[in-house]
């Protein structure tokens, strides 16, 4: 009896993530542009304003979806019925969208009044219609994703962040200042919103709602919501205190200095949703014990991208700051330093890991220790060292956090005949190589500094010489990491090529 082929082998599932990674990719700069404009056509009074209206927005629209969005990438790789679960989601976050309109009308003043800035209370319509469609436009690309459906969404992404960096670029640059850009952005959620639906349930069949499945829905997604109800206040909560105790010229430095490039999300983002489609899959078809292998893999080439990119932002960010920003920025240089931190805690998708595993009562108490510790190091940090201190406070919770949830992946990865213990789900090979390589790439550019600081300081005006030192550092690092990696054996090019996207064998 002959023996039956063996299945072709499948793509790694990170390069399903390809068409996401490359259309944030292309995105990025449309997106990175936003805030970079912005700080050269507003006011610093005007552009503090714009980043406090988005710092509400942006907490009511992480929390009120209370992770019943995010439940789709648990439950559509699981159901043959999609289409409840689709209705389910987007029922609720449109209710969800309605309380937040409600919220920023009825309490904006008493934000405006602890903020020390009547002018938010100018865009009070405007703000509440955005959070409000933007909030019920949540499930968008995320349907997409859970269903597999990596191109279409990575079609949408584009489309819609290429639109939205427009809407919020063109209004300040044609002169109608901060004014119309909110303006500009209510208008574009209330365009997004109406596709969520259009695209979310085309193609699907049954009914918009099943509440026995909601039920189920609802169970899972709570632990998750509830810790976003206290995450994404907790993550938040410097960018509070501090707009509490300074002036909005001042909170706009504070702004720059927690300024992070979009390379976390354009890369995290999709690898960790991937993975978690992958996770349900593996389980689905009774291949657990190859769920760890997956995490390694994520994470290991995570870890050639992020380790040499926290290196580059801390090594040259005063040149960074200085370039982007321009130069009455540079106050924000020891701020941003410490919140680089952010990327290199980016490395292990240990959240997407859990939810994939139904384990969100670990992300809940991880987040619920972060809110614990959040409010005595903020406290004792803004009081006693001001910004600094509201930075380093977010640091620290942050680590304290991510210590627990990666406790929790080794159970969660573990097989009846596998248990694994920490030193199995990490990748200690790609991180000492990425990490040597970097600290080494990262010293050149303070030696450079060390001998042309004068020169530099001394170069003429005008954005192409302030982007002169930036652009030097970064072929010199870039030169120093490559060449750190080739002298461990590694082929930077091959370490990441499961990233680009893959036909299926």
């Amino acid at each position: 009896m002959s023996a039956s082929p063996k299945p072709a082998p499948s793509p790694s599932f990170l390069g399903r993530a390809g068409p996401l990674v490359l259309a944030r990719l292309f995105t990025a700069g449309l997106t990175l542009s936003i805030p970079l404009v912005l700080a050269r056509v507003l006011r610093l009074d005007e552009y503090g304003t714009y980043y406090q209206l988005f710092l509400i927005a942006t907490t009511l629209s992480y929390v009120l979806p209370f992770g019943v969005a995010q439940s789709l990438y648990y439950f559509l790789p699981r159901a043959e019925a999609k289409r409840p679960y689709l209705g389910h989601a987007l029922l609720f976050v449109t209710g969800a969208g309605i309380v937040a309109a409600g919220l920023v009308w009825a309490f904006l003043g008493h934000v405006a009044a602890y903020f020390n800035n009547p002018a938010l209370m100018d865009h009070r319509a405007a703000l509440a219609l955005y959070t409000a469609f933007f909030l019920g436009s949540y499930p968008l690309e995320i349907s997409l994703t859970s269903q597999g459906k990596t191109k279409a969404s990575a079609v949408v992404y584009l489309a819609s962040d290429a639109v939205r960096s427009g809407v919020m670029v063109l209004p300040p640059l044609l002169g109608f200042s901060l004014h119309g850009m909110m303006i500009a952005v209510a208008c574009f959620a209330g365009l997004r919103y109406v596709a969520t639906w259009v695209v979310s349930l085309r193609g699907s069949t049954g009914p918009l709602v099943d509440w026995k499945l909601f039920k189920e829905q609802l169970v899972y997604a709570a632990p998750f919501g509830a810790a976003m109800c206290l995450a994404i206040p907790q993550q938040n909560a410097h960018m509070y205190a501090v707009a509490g105790v300074v002036a909005p010229a001042v909170y706009a430095l504070y702004r720059v200095g927690c300024f992070q490039l979009p390379v976390v999300d354009l890369l995290y983002t999709p690898t960790s949703e991937v993975l978690m489609v992958r996770l349900g899959e593996l389980e689905r078809e009774g291949r657990l014990e190859e769920g760890v292998e997956a995490f390694r893999e994520a994470a290991g080439k995570l870890a050639y991208v992020f380790l040499p990119f926290a290196a580059f932002l801390f090594a040259a960010a005063p040149e960074f700051v200085g370039a982007m920003f321009g130069q009455k920025f540079l106050p924000a240089v020891p701020i941003f330093r410490v919140s680089v931190m952010g990327v290199v805690l980016a490395i292990l998708p240990m959240d997407g890991t859990l939810r994939a595993r139904g384990q969100t009562r670990a992300i809940f108490a991880s987040y619920l220790v972060k809110a614990v510790v959040t409010v005595p190091l903020l406290w004792f940090g803004v009081k006693h060292f001001g910004m600094m201190g509201g930075i380093a406070s977010w640091a620290l919770a942050e680590v304290v956090g991510k210590g627990m949830l990666l406790m929790r992946v080794p159970q969660a990865l573990s097989t009846p005949e596998r248990k694994l213990g920490l030193k199995d789900v990490i990748p200690w090979r790609e991180l000492g190589q990425a990490s040597l390589a970097a600290v080494a790439a990262g010293g050149s550019i303070f030696l450079l500094r060390t001998g042309v600081h004068d020169t530099w300081m001394n170069l003429p005006t005008g954005f192409l010489w302030r982007v002169l030192p930036l652009a030097v550092a970064g072929l010199l690092f870039v030169v120093g990491y490559v060449v750190g990696l080739y002298a461990q054996g590694v082929r930077p090019w091959s370490a990441l090529q499961s990233l680009r996207p893959r036909r299926a064998v």
